[in-house]
């Protein structure tokens, strides 16, 4: 058993999964680039998959009533799509470019939605764009979080509904991703055994994330969320 790749999994994960059960989404993005010093992008995705499949299954049943089904319909084909697309471009090229560009994009957004006058307005084929998206960089990069935001965001004004359908959309992501995964040969019953070993950090991320959620008001919400977008957005960047 290597050690050093046990201390980095667990230190990742644990930071990804907390955040990602204070505010619906996130985890990827603080998980990967640490996973990224002790693995390559494949191996990264892979576990982090594993652990968004548990941690979905947990937190829809816990949200369930707080859940906005009708933008999780309007969004399954679309992230399914772009999922399996994703997922092809991650196993046959090296998409750096790809996550530079998203970077980019997360920034102005960003920027718009503190700094713009006028909300962006998302119409039905404008959702189903986002959903397409969103699968496809989750697929890549199992980073697709951030377009979800942007588009829920500008659908759902509650904290809870928010962050409840948040888990909802990237639970659906999440098992459109694993057996993808699976089939092209890039997760594997090696990662399930290596990951049995980080549960119990999994499992104190989210018993912490949910204490720290119970206390934060809706205004320190709405700007958390902001700066983990942009700070996604730099870290895609460079």
């Amino acid at each position: 058993m290597n050690t050093e790749l046990l201390l980095v999994l667990s230190a990742g994960i644990f930071a990804g999964f907390y955040i990602q059960t204070v505010v619906g989404f996130a985890g990827s993005l603080v998980a990967l680039p640490i996973l990224l010093f002790g693995m390559q992008l494949p191996d990264a995705i892979s576990y982090i998959s594993i652990f968004y499949l548990i941690s979905s299954g947990y937190l829809i049943y816990k949200e369930w009533k707080n859940i906005d089904k009708k933008i999780i319909l309007q969004m399954a084909a679309a992230s399914v799509i772009g999922v399996i697309l994703g997922i092809a471009v991650l196993a046959f090229s090296k998409p750096t470019i790809l996550k530079k560009g998203l970077g980019v994009f997360i920034i102005l957004y960003v920027l718009y939605n503190v700094f713009g006058k006028k909300k962006i307005q998302l119409e039905k084929r404008g959702i189903f764009g986002f959903g397409i998206m969103g699968g496809f960089f989750s697929g890549v990069f199992s980073t697709g979080g951030p377009l979800y935001v942007m588009c829920i965001e500008n659908t759902i004004k509650d904290v809870k509904a928010f962050r409840a359908t948040m888990i909802g959309v990237l639970g659906l992501v999440t098992v459109a991703r694993v057996p993808v995964l699976a089939a092209g040969g890039i997760l594997s019953l090696h990662h399930f055994k290596i990951a049995l070993f980080v549960l119990p950090f999994f499992f104190l991320a989210q018993v912490l994330g949910r204490r720290t959620f119970d206390k934060i008001n809706e205004g320190l919400f709405k700007k958390v969320l902001m700066v983990l977008l942009c700070m996604s957005g730099v870290a895609m960047i460079f």
